[in-house]
């Protein structure tokens, strides 16, 4: 059996000896072990994998973290056993290309991942989810419904015990009921090098300002639009001779590949949020 152990807590001396001889104790053989320590505001974080050669009980195993290291560290934690496929809803609007990416990836079993349904404000994806086999729900999000769509979506994600949720390209603002029920598990793909030329037109801003590189930024989801704990970013340069058709097109490639590996990232419990801000381990 194998499990990965996330930790973040105030800094102080002796918290990695401590975690690494309890798993000893459990007969455990740590196989990897990356930690940072946030210096400005002295907070520790760590992410280990471990593995058992026979398995422990589970729910004996974490009573006895949290009463031997959990509780005199004070620490926040959790515990993710391999094997378990975490499920990701999947919500898109008119645009494609990520959400062939990501299906592509999960068809191929790049993401390990179970995708029980595809919801969208439109009606034009639903061939796409009927191509891979996979429920399509479509549920209206303008003004007079949006309190009535957000009741909808929350019905779907809990029916079919959604862990996270991915935006591929879903051009609707998230209501904060879902939000607040999802903190830190809603990955969206900004078609932008955040902050700089936020909004509707990012290529075409970038453009008349004859920015010689282009970007995209994936990020979690908070109230504050497009401020969200950036998970992974990316560039590509671009020059003179390029026209705004060629911004969009080098810009959703950009896209796929920045969305696919913060998806990757979230997935493989490598992100860890903390003051609106991110550590990404290897």
């Amino acid at each position: 059996m194998k499990f990965t152990l996330l930790i973040h807590c105030v800094d102080r001396p002796g918290i990695i000896s401590a975690v690494t001889n309890f798993l000893h104790h459990e007969k455990g053989n740590v196989i990897y072990l990356d930690q940072h320590v946030d210096k400005e505001v002295g907070v520790f974080f760590m992410r280990l994998e471990s593995e058992f050669e026979n398995s422990p009980d589970l729910e004996k195993f974490q009573k006895k973290f949290q009463d031997n290291l959990a509780e005199p560290f004070q620490m926040n934690w959790s515990l993710h056993p391999e094997g378990i496929k975490p499920r990701m809803a999947l919500f898109v609007s008119k645009y494609n290309h990520c959400l062939y990416d990501i299906l592509s990836r999960y068809q191929s079993q790049e993401f390990q991942v179970e995708i029980p349904f595809i919801l969208s404000n439109h009606k034009d994806l639903s061939s796409i989810a009927e191509q891979f086999s996979i429920p399509f729900y479509h549920v209206e999000t303008n003004v007079s419904k949006r309190e009535k769509a957000a009741e909808r979506q929350l019905h779907f994600l809990k029916e079919h015990n959604v862990d996270f949720i991915v935006l591929a390209r879903y051009m609707q603002i998230i209501s904060p009921r879902i939000i607040d029920a999802y903190p830190n598990k809603i990955i969206n793909i900004h078609h932008s090098f955040l902050p700089a030329f936020v909004g509707a037109k990012p290529y075409h801003a970038a453009f008349q300002r004859g920015v010689k590189i282009i970007g995209a930024t994936s990020h979690y989801i908070t109230e504050e639009l497009d401020a969200g704990p950036i998970i992974a970013q990316d560039v590509t340069p671009v020059s003179h001779t390029h026209s705004v058709k060629d911004f969009i097109a080098k810009g959703r490639d950009l896209e796929k590949i920045v969305l696919s590996r913060a998806i990757h990232l979230h997935i493989d419990r490598k992100t860890m949020v903390y003051n609106n801000k991110t550590v990404i381990f290897s």
